[in-house]
């Protein structure tokens, strides 16, 4: 009878000019959020990667099992709003690459950030989850983090014509009826 262990996994911090195994472990995770590979190469092209890995404010941890790198956690620190100097760690990315999830990789990545929080006198951790993932939502919910606040974004574009007035909203409303009409006159359409 064979027992089944699990290998250690190691994180390390990855420092700028050493950055190719987090490269690689990125692009994939770039490519599995359906992102082109014009997009990361652009990305890369750009340097954005290698600022970040430069910048005092971030630190990039990448986690390995048996030296494959598996995940990668991306965080910042600085304050939890421009009124509080509280200071806060802001977890910006975890990943994991499918099929090593349900591991302890994440486990081990969060405890690192954990442990640097601690380091730089930081009380929270503030994780950036997307709204509409429901699995990280649930994931960073069994962990303790809560509903803080609720981002929203829109472009400037949309902004302004929000903030246009009644003449643009009469345009809005005249566009939300054409737009209701033809979503009728399709689904009638496919009715027959």
């Amino acid at each position: 009878m064979s027992l089944k262990t699990r290998s250690a996994v190691q994180v390390t911090r990855v420092e700028s000019g050493d950055q190719e195994d987090f490269v690689a472990l990125w692009r994939q995770s770039k490519d599995a959020e359906g992102h082109s590979g014009e997009q990361i190469d652009r990305a890369l092209r750009d340097g954005r990667l290698t600022r970040s890995c430069a910048r005092s404010d971030v630190r990039i941890y990448l986690a390995c099992i048996d030296s494959e790198p598996v995940g990668y956690s991306i965080v910042m620190s600085g304050p939890v709003s421009a009124l509080h100097d509280t200071l806060a760690v802001w977890l910006d990315v975890l990943w994991v690459k499918p099929g090593k999830r349900q591991r302890g990789i994440a486990a081990a990545l969060l405890n690192t950030v954990a442990a640097y929080a601690e380091h730089i006198g930081a009380p929270e951790v503030v994780s950036c989850v997307p709204a509409s993932s429901r699995d990280a939502n649930r994931f960073f919910a069994r962990l303790g983090f809560t509903a803080v606040v609720t981002e929203r974004s829109t472009t400037p574009a949309a902004l302004r014509r929000r903030l246009a007035g009644p003449e643009f909203s009469a345009v809005s409303d005249a566009v939300r009826r054409r737009r209701s009409l033809r979503a009728r006159a399709r689904e009638s359409a496919l009715v027959k």
